[in-house]
């Protein structure tokens, strides 16, 4: 018995004499791990910073999502048979026909004039509305819109909060997952309001982004917790993943321009208009099942939105071609 004690004594990875034990900070391996697990998606909750890997798709809801197509029935009854559904299920963005692409390193050099004056200034927090695709093997994919606002304090703390809506249906009811049941809110419905205590990492994507292209590159690999160069898919994720935790200055907008300019498969398509009503630039990505979309300001090169859509049917869970799997807009 006195050897097996020993051994979970050895294996503890708290034990009561070490450092960062009790109430006391985290180190970085422990922020990088507790951030690991909250970007993991909860049972029954579509992810929504973290697209499916295409050809896999994800198991979400299963027998609860018979609750939403019930209550689907039941608003068309309601409002009648011309009115469109109040769930959120947006369109692929179309690139405006007649439209001259913009290179990027073009994009770049306008992003570099933009940021001479250094404002606006990098700054900790987020400001995003999403659209997230559920999916199940029993009912038609939903989709879930939301909008979440994190804002940092002084002594390391922040808030975040979350809200059911969608933009392009402005007070109409929507879809929420709440509680890993997905049903029918009112829009601006709360999810979560929350306020987070002091955490002080200096591991991406907590910490403040470079400003040089080489060592940005090196930054996103870090946040995707591996040391293996980021294919082309993955590092316009890892840029999700960056915008979801700060909101860049005129100065990091363009060291992500510069990057981008510089890595193969990513090609100008023309001018959008975004579903935000913000026109932009978009240069796409073909991945294996998946395409991704960035839609970046012609004038100050900073990222607005990242669509992705299946390039690749999935008649099991009811996903077609050109079906939009995720969407990110960005504000300021």
């Amino acid at each position: 018995m006195a050897d097996e004690l020993e051994l979970l004594r050895s294996a503890n990875p708290v034990p009561p004499d070490g450092p960062h034990f009790g109430d006391g900070p985290l180190d970085h391996d422990a922020e990088r791990w507790l951030e690991r697990l909250l970007r993991e998606r909860p049972p029954g909750r579509p992810a929504r910073r973290t697209p499916p890997v295409p050809g896999r798709p994800r198991l979400a809801w299963g027998l609860v999502a018979t609750a939403v197509v019930a209550a689907l029935a039941l608003t068309l009854v309601l409002s009648g048979p011309d009115t469109t559904p109040a769930v959120a299920a947006p369109r692929p963005l179309v690139v405006q026909t007649g439209t001259a692409p913009v290179p990027l390193d073009r994009l770049a050099e306008r992003a570099a004039q933009a940021a001479a004056d250094g404002s606006p200034r990098l700054r900790k927090g987020t400001h995003v509305r999403s659209w997230s695709m559920g999916m199940s093997e029993d009912e038609p994919p939903v989709t879930v819109p939301e909008e979440r606002i994190v804002r940092w304090r002084a002594d390391g703390s922040h808030t975040e909060l979350v809200v059911a809506t969608d933009p392009e249906h402005p007070g109409r009811p929507v879809l929420s997952d709440e509680g890993g049941e997905p049903r029918l809110v009112d829009d601006g419905h709360v999810i979560s309001d929350h306020t987070y205590p002091p955490s002080w990492s200096d591991a991406p994507p907590q910490s403040p982004p470079p400003n040089d292209p080489t060592r940005l590159r090196a930054y996103l690999t870090e946040a995707q917790y591996t040391d293996i160069p980021l294919t082309t898919p993955q590092l316009l994720d890892a840029v999700r993943e960056l915008l979801d935790h700060w909101t860049l200055g005129a100065r990091e907008s363009a060291t992500l321009a510069r990057l981008l300019a510089g890595t193969e498969g990513l090609r100008p398509v023309g001018r959008v208009t975004d579903r935000l009503g913000r026109h932009g630039q978009a240069y796409v990505c073909d991945g294996p099942g998946a395409r991704r979309m960035l839609i970046m300001d012609p004038v100050t090169g900073a990222v607005l939105g990242l669509e992705t859509t299946f390039t690749t049917a999935e008649p099991e869970y009811g996903v077609k071609q050109g079906d939009v799997m995720s969407y990110s807009a960005w504000l300021r």
